[in-house]
């Protein structure tokens, strides 16, 4: 790996720390020629602090250890990007992460449907809401037009029109899960099962 520490006059890169389950980026800090040595060496991201002066391993008081998984270089060969799995908080206030965020997985616009349908359980106007009136009627009902979804998702795959294979799918997903959060869990509990299969 090429980093070029001589671009900037202070011999530091920029080390950006993410977590390599969630994608969440951690924290930001900087590493010279040293750290970076002491990182691969130990597989705890270590730091050249600035306040300090010196080598800062992460989690050399707390125990809340970086531990390495995988670092990559960027376009320009002055900056990382350092994938770990932190041990507990990453921020020294206690913190996830040091923007004050938790570090949950997310699925992107999945979490945000997931949230929806939160929500809109939550609120229960059966007029203005689908997923309130379906709740409304319960889990067996829920389970029902899952099935039903499943079914015309086969049936459309035996065809050749792509659309309604696709709004099919979309359709499945959508009570799939409606039907989760009827059984108190979110799509991360079933990604923890596959996580758990996995060999």
């Amino acid at each position: 790996m090429n980093i070029d520490f001589n671009k900037n006059s202070d011999g530091l890169v920029p080390a950006i720390i993410q977590d390599a389950t969630t994608k969440n980026v951690l924290m930001l800090g900087y590493m010279n020629q040293d750290a970076f040595n002491a990182t691969q060496e130990t597989n705890k991201v270590t730091f050249f602090s600035r306040t300090k002066n010196r080598l800062w391993t992460k989690g050399e008081e707390s125990g809340n250890f970086l531990n390495l998984v995988d670092i990559k270089l960027d376009c320009d060969n002055d900056t990382l990007l350092i994938q770990v799995n932190p041990v507990g908080p990453t921020c020294h206030k206690g913190s996830d992460t040091c923007w004050n965020e938790g570090n949950d997985n997310s699925y992107g616009f999945i979490t945000k449907l997931e949230e929806t349908i939160t929500n809109r359980i939550e609120d229960a106007d059966e007029s203005k809401s689908y997923v309130a009136s379906l709740f409304k009627k319960g889990i067996n009902k829920i389970a029902q037009k899952v099935g039903e979804e499943a079914v015309e998702v086969v049936i459309e795959a035996k065809d050749n029109n792509d659309d309604l294979f696709l709004n099919e799918s979309a359709d499945l997903l959508f009570h799939y899960l409606m039907l989760l959060q009827a059984k108190g869990f979110k799509l991360n509990d079933v990604v923890d099962v596959l996580k758990g299969r996995e060999k």
